[in-house]
């Protein structure tokens, strides 16, 4: 079931909005690229800037959130066209939009409020949700089936380079001797296990203790950093002189990869010496901003 357009309204808001406006420059006669359409918050602002004719292609490979931007947006008309794929597939999308060249580019990487309170998919140990992360419901992979087939050293390497986890092992060797006996396929479990494979004196006081290894299978399971990877290198090319690439990351991993590839790209102008953060004006109305950092480039 999708909500009204007033209940999609309280799901979520969208971080950084008046930072975005101010980079992006949106206006009439410009096509734009959301691609992390989401619930359609910085697409709806977008659309609302480039107003009459300004038009955005709005990428997303969850259909859920897909579902309900449409009834979220459905007054834009076909001032908004919807793409199911993920942003890294950006050429194969304007293809199938029929748009050749942009005026602007932005990405949200940040999980977004559907995903954390309706998604049932276990993307947080807050409530006990089956494993499967999976943001594009036709991915084979889930967060459950890595934990059941991956080796101690393999879910050791995803749960340190994803997660930036120091007691990746500790964890790893709980995993291993826990689904000798049962498989973890909740979100829940997951999260005693990795509270039972960490001694209490190295339990961070400011996160969950589970915290990183939920990113960590979350990017191992959606392919994130490589997607990420991938647009940074090819997006430039779609933008004609002048526009800007505005990206929203939400953990470090992300932002240095953005800072490295902007600074390595020729058509780039760097126009962010540092990452953009969210006001305490913001983060007091939406905590969640509190780790968004926007980063910004121009095409030369």
């Amino acid at each position: 079931m999708v909500e009204s357009k007033q209940d999609i309204e309280q799901i979520h808001v969208s971080v950084l909005p008046n930072e975005v406006l101010g980079y992006l420059q949106p206006g009439p006669e410009g096509t734009y690229m959301d691609g992390t359409l989401g619930l359609g918050g910085h697409t709806r602002l977008i659309l609302d800037a480039s107003s009459p004719t300004g038009r955005v292609i709005g990428f997303e490979w969850d259909e859920n959130a897909i579902k309900r931007s449409r009834v979220r947006l459905a007054e834009y008309g076909d001032r908004l066209t919807i793409v199911r794929r993920n942003f890294a597939e950006i050429a194969a999308g304007l293809e199938e939009a029929g748009v050749e060249e942009l005026d602007g580019l932005l990405i949200d990487i940040g999980l977004s409020s559907l995903q954390l309170e309706k998604g049932e998919r276990g993307f947080s140990f807050q409530r006990d949700e089956p494993l499967d992360m999976r943001m594009d419901q036709r991915r084979d992979v889930t967060a459950a089936s890595i934990l059941a087939t991956a080796s101690a050293d393999e879910l050791a390497d995803i749960f340190f380079y994803y997660g930036e986890e120091r007691q990746a092992r500790r964890i790893a060797a709980e995993v291993v001797s826990h689904r000798r006996k049962e498989k973890i396929t909740t979100s829940k479990e997951l999260a005693s296990v990795v509270a039972r494979a960490i001694p209490k004196r190295f339990h961070p006081q400011k996160i969950h203790v589970a915290t990183k290894v939920f990113q960590a299978l979350r990017i191992a399971v959606n392919t994130e950093l490589e997607n990420l990877a991938r647009i940074l290198d090819e997006a430039p090319a779609y933008l004609k002189p002048g526009a800007r690439f505005c990206v929203i990351s939400f953990h470090s991993l992300e932002d240095r990869m953005v800072k490295r590839k902007f600074r390595q790209n020729k058509d780039l102008e760097i126009l962010t010496s540092k990452p953009i953060s969210a006001t305490p004006k913001e983060i007091d109305v939406n905590p969640r901003s509190r780790s968004a950092r926007l980063r910004v480039a121009q095409k030369r």
